[in-house]
């Protein structure tokens, strides 16, 4: 009887630890992925990693879709897994009451214009070059809120990527 409690008490330890490290790898497994606001910092990533960017022009306290398209997409394993290998991913904020600094402010209504951003969500693949100091965008193509989840939202992104 001793031999089966020890035993029993030996097999809760083992299945103790088990389950710490699987929590633990579990844990390291959902790595937060950076959603960048500095948009030369991001093309210098870019650059370097040679991923496109995915810029994701949001008006993130105020418009309902953008918020669906976050609660539905980007907050979900599936996507920021997808993301890690495959984008460099940028936020272009134009809240009404959160307050942004005046150079982000008109960094993101400069690349709004360039993009020809006319609603929320919008967001842009492109590709980065830098030639003679200066940043060109090749524009691989465009995707905002698509229903269906991280699945459909990310098919729909790997159909754009092929193009480049």
């Amino acid at each position: 009887m001793a031999f089966t409690n020890q035993k029993n008490i030996t097999m809760k330890k083992i299945l103790l630890v088990l389950l710490v490290v699987l929590s633990i790898n579990g844990f390291a497994q959902q790595k937060e992925i950076e959603w960048h606001t500095d948009v030369n910092k991001a093309i210098n990533i870019s650059v370097q990693s040679e991923k496109p960017l995915f810029m994701f022009f949001t008006g993130s306290d105020w418009c309902g879709w953008c918020k669906k398209l976050v609660k539905e997409v980007f907050i979900k394993q599936e996507f920021k897994s997808w993301a890690a290998k495959n984008a460099i991913l940028v936020e272009l904020d134009f809240p009404r009451r959160t307050p942004i600094s005046n150079e982000l402010k008109k960094q993101n209504r400069e690349l709004g214009s360039m993009f020809g951003v006319r609603g929320y969500p919008t967001g842009w693949f492109v590709v980065p070059t830098i030639v003679d100091g200066k940043v060109n965008f090749n524009k691989l193509g465009s995707q905002g809120y698509v229903a269906g989840g991280p699945k459909s939202w990310i098919a729909g992104a790997n159909r754009i990527l092929k193009t480049k």
